[in-house]
């Protein structure tokens, strides 16, 4: 559905994507995941059609990007992070406009509104402005909007932005229900770990470079055994002396040291030797099972988070 090779951008003053290369199959929910500036919007905005690649190449549904985007918004439906609905208007006359823009009317028009408010459960509130609706019940009339023509592909950004944890598990099993009930490519930008685990496969952005590329499980497997986050006043110190004594790999960040164990040590054996060897500079002492966060800073170096504390 999508083939991207060696795809660059670059903004005035700054290059958002840096030769990434990678493609999306058809029928699966990929995941582009990675903190805020890692390029993922930029990417978004690409594949659907608003932007042009400074260099590189691209094809969606078939069609190279630059020469028949026509005919690539034919075949594909968009959800931006901000809304895209008209507030003042009920759920089903925004799909009605909706329809009227790729150019279905008549009775077709209506036959395909009202299976598009049954499928997202919005039948009972088609005739409620927008502005009344809460913003799971919006995210539903945005995804029914999207999908109204028929596309094969469904690009989404950020799609849970502003929904509260109920509203994105309900978010989350419709793109389950959609891609199982009509093959639909689901695309969606994320910064959120718990969604990426939903995707089938996952493409990890850091500063505009593609980091990491497979399934949740492929990724989480590479980093071997459990982790284990050691704290201590001086991380520097105590960093050197667990790589001389105990020659394991070790990032350190602001506030841990994240060692990685091996396969053939369980976490807990690990951490009791390190314990035991230097357990008057160390603070605490935790382990657990991989995360995609840990994956990132296995690739990157560093934490998913930035310096002000967000993502």
């Amino acid at each position: 559905m999508i083939e991207i090779k060696n795809l660059s951008f670059r903004y005035k003053n700054r290059e958002a994507l840096k030769g990434i290369s990678f493609s999306v199959r058809q029928g699966e929910i990929f995941g582009l995941l990675g903190p805020n500036g890692s390029g993922k919007t930029t990417l978004f905005r690409i594949l659907s059609t608003l932007f042009f690649p400074s260099s590189g190449a691209v094809s969606v549904c078939g069609f190279p990007l630059g020469e028949k985007n026509k005919m690539i918004r034919e075949k594909i439906g968009v959800v931006f992070q901000s809304p895209s609905l008209d507030s003042k208007l009920t759920a089903a006359e925004n799909l009605m406009h909706q329809g009227r823009l790729y150019g279905i009317a008549g009775p077709e028009l209506k036959k395909r509104i009202g299976e598009a408010l049954k499928k997202f459960g919005l039948s009972e509130r088609r005739n409620e402005r927008v502005e009344k609706l809460s913003g799971g019940l919006k995210r539903r009339v945005e995804l029914a909007k999207g999908l109204l023509h028929r596309p094969a592909l469904l690009i989404l950004d950020e799609p849970s932005t502003g929904l509260d944890p109920g509203a994105r598990l309900d978010l989350w099993n419709y793109l389950q229900s959609l891609r199982q009930e009509s093959q639909v490519t689901i695309v969606v930008t994320t910064h959120l770990m718990d969604e990426a685990e939903r995707c089938d496969r996952i493409a990890i952005l850091n500063e505009g470079v593609l980091v990491g590329l497979g399934t949740p499980d492929q990724l989480k497997k590479e980093i071997g055994g459990d982790v284990i986050l050691v704290q201590g006043k001086d991380l520097k110190g105590l960093e050197m002396k667990i790589q001389r004594q105990f020659s394991v790999k070790t990032t350190r960040n602001e506030t841990a040291l994240q060692i990685e164990s091996e396969r053939s040590e369980r976490g807990a054996d690990l951490a009791a030797r390190l314990a035991q060897a230097l357990g008057e500079e160390i603070e605490s002492i935790t382990f657990r099972k991989p995360t995609l966060e840990d994956v990132f800073m296995h690739r990157t170096g560093h934490t998913f988070w930035n310096e002000e504390g967000r993502r």
